[in-house]
């Protein structure tokens, strides 16, 4: 009887403590900007974002994810609101957040430029020339720390260093 007790006890204490934790993370999402547009048609986003890139001799990064996706949240914050990461930003890519949802999966995107996502998990980055080749392919565990992202390691991501 013992024994059964202390399961239903383990039980209990872990749909609390996951509850907890959604219910933190779901404060968290609510707290950052929603820079992912279900609605958008991704690929002809990303046609228009590679004529602005040809003119401007900049590259396109784009983040795949969507709001649902605490990491994506936090790393979209971090690099528009750190100014030394803002700034390379800013100075070498035009940055586009492709949705990725049940809602809106961009397939025709995903077919043209793939979907590294499906592979690495979200969010995960693709680095397109003003062509649309795609140069490079990030995922995002390798940018993390603890429970965020390690702002040295993003910086030489972005600046084509990693």
């Amino acid at each position: 009887m013992k024994k059964y007790f202390f399961i239903a006890l383990l039980c209990w204490g872990g749909t609390a403590l996951w509850s907890q934790n959604s219910e933190e993370i779901s404060k968290e999402r609510a707290g950052y900007e929603q820079p992912y547009h279900p609605e958008e048609d991704g690929d002809a986003r990303i046609t228009q974002l590679l004529k602005q890139a040809k003119k401007e001799h900049k590259k396109v990064l784009v983040q795949i994810g969507g709001n649902w996706c605490v990491w994506c949240l936090r790393f979209n914050h971090l690099v528009t609101t750190t100014p030394e990461l803002k700034s390379i930003l800013d100075k070498k890519y035009i940055f586009y957040h492709l949705n990725f949802s049940p809602e809106n999966k961009n397939e025709k995107a995903f077919k043209k430029y793939g979907n590294p996502g499906a592979q690495y998990g979200y969010p995960s980055f693709l680095i397109l020339n003003e062509k649309g080749d795609v140069l490079f392919t990030q995922k995002s565990e390798d940018l993390e720390s603890g429970k965020g992202y390690d702002v040295k390691k993003v910086k030489k991501f972005l600046q084509g260093r990693l």
